[in-house]
């Protein structure tokens, strides 16, 4: 079985050359993969995706992100190293980018794919981009056209996912049914694979649904904010109705804007507007952090010992059994030429999962939305960004992790403001009227 890899990045240094001639013997065991690994991808209507995707609303926003063009190569690097690393899922918006940026996230990203190396990989990338709800935006040809400006910035004849931004029917109805039929209009000529909806609440997001079947439209995605700091109630009635009707939750903002990485405290707060946010989250969030560093800690001890008999266990003998290796007179078992890039991807990759370097509360918190059945797509600005969030793929956490997590988020007094455009409603009394 041979693959397609570019050039192999950082991640790769661990397999020594000097490993490549030979590999021990030891008896065959199954392979067994993790639940949840960088190649292993899930089902997103019609498409397949890693099971963490990334943001990148920092790319063009200067205000909250203090965007520089100078990061572009850094940018670049970090957008190489996740894809070279089994993610295929970027989202971004046609907003995203501050004053004569409008538009930045999406030019870099179709730059960033077109300049990849690696073809297949290429092709498999899945572009979720959102189309703002505009007030002049009142008809769904308007819409259909804001939707091929953004095939222009990405460089794309199609996209994976077209989202509807946000719902106008907190405040504007009747414009609400001209973008739903936009969203209509670009799916029926083939400029979107599917479609989604993001910052809907439960009553919405169920109108909407019904709206698309009726069109013969399936509704694939619905991004709203999700996190540790984010699964109020209102988040947990959209994840209901994603759950009864087929539609995959992707979570933006799974680390609170940053709130839980533990990187931050009440002296050291990031610079711009979510400083003011910070200053009146952060004190009361020692509990949720105290145990997203304990079960970091645990973790990164445990996994970093596991992983070298997990290795010996599964991976040498499991891909000895898929014929990765030849027999060659002057050595016992050789890897064919054209499944060592795979195999570097294995043993690498494991150890970055598993590794103690890894062990933060980042991973455990991007983790815990996977375990809820998320899509998590946290943001990524640097290399170092995206291999502590590439760790939180792999494992899974435990059942009473998740609790002991769930509760002490309820224990924290002040929680992440939502999304001043996401409707809200009953859902029992939704659902009631849904059946």
């Amino acid at each position: 079985m041979a693959i397609s890899i570019s050039t192999p990045t950082a991640y790769f240094s661990c397999f020594n050359s000097s490993n490549q001639s030979s590999l021990p013997s030891l008896p065959f065991k199954p392979l067994k993969f993790p639940p949840f690994w960088p190649w292993q991808k899930v089902k997103m209507g019609p498409l397949t995706v890693s099971p963490m995707g990334f943001g990148t609303w920092a790319w063009g926003n200067q205000l909250l992100w203090g965007y520089q063009e100078s990061m572009d190569t850094d940018l670049q690097q970090t957008f190489n190293l996740a894809v070279e690393n089994g993610i295929n899922l970027f989202d971004t918006a046609d907003s995203y980018g501050t004053g004569r940026l409008n538009g930045q996230s999406e030019k870099l990203l179709g730059k960033f794919i077109q300049e990849f190396p690696g073809q297949q990989m290429r092709n498999d990338i899945v572009i979720a981009t959102k189309f703002a709800a505009y007030p002049w935006r009142l008809t769904p040809g308007l819409f259909v056209k804001a939707c091929k400006a953004s095939l222009e910035r990405l460089q794309v004849e199609q996209i994976g996912i077209g989202q509807l931004h946000w719902s106008t029917a907190n405040y504007a109805p009747p414009q609400e049914l001209a973008l739903w039929d936009g969203l209509v209009a670009m799916y029926e000529q083939g400029l979107v694979r599917a479609v989604g909806v993001s910052n809907y609440g439960p009553k919405q997001l169920i109108k909407i649904h019904d709206y698309l079947k009726a069109r013969g439209v399936p509704l694939c995605s619905a991004q709203v904010q999700f996190s540790l700091l984010s699964m109020g109630e209102d988040q947990m009635e959209i994840k209901k109705v994603c759950d009864s009707l087929g539609i995959r939750l992707i979570a933006y903002s799974p680390l609170g804007l940053g709130m839980l990485t533990g990187k931050y405290t009440k002296s050291r707060l990031p610079l711009g507007p979510r400083a003011f946010l910070f200053r009146q989250i952060l004190p009361g969030l020692e509990p949720l952090l105290n145990s997203l560093g304990e079960i970091a800690q645990r973790r990164g001890k445990t996994l970093s010992q596991v992983s070298k008999l997990w290795v010996e266990n599964n991976i040498y003998a499991g891909l000895r059994n898929m014929n990765f290796f030849q027999r060659r007179p002057d050595s016992n078992a050789l890897i064919k030429q054209d499944n060592l890039a795979l195999f570097q991807m294995f043993f690498c990759q494991l150890s970055l999962a598993f590794s103690g370097r890894h062990s933060k509360a980042t991973i455990v918190a991007i983790n815990w939305c996977i375990c809820k059945g998320a899509i998590p797509i946290p943001g990524i600005k640097t290399v170092k960004q995206a291999e502590e969030n590439l760790g939180a793929l792999g494992w899974r956490l435990s059942s009473d992790e998740l609790l002991q997590l769930e509760y002490a988020a309820s224990e924290s007094p002040q929680k992440m403001i939502q999304n001043i455009f996401q409707t809200r409603s009953s859902i029992d009394q939704i659902m009631s009227n849904h059946r």
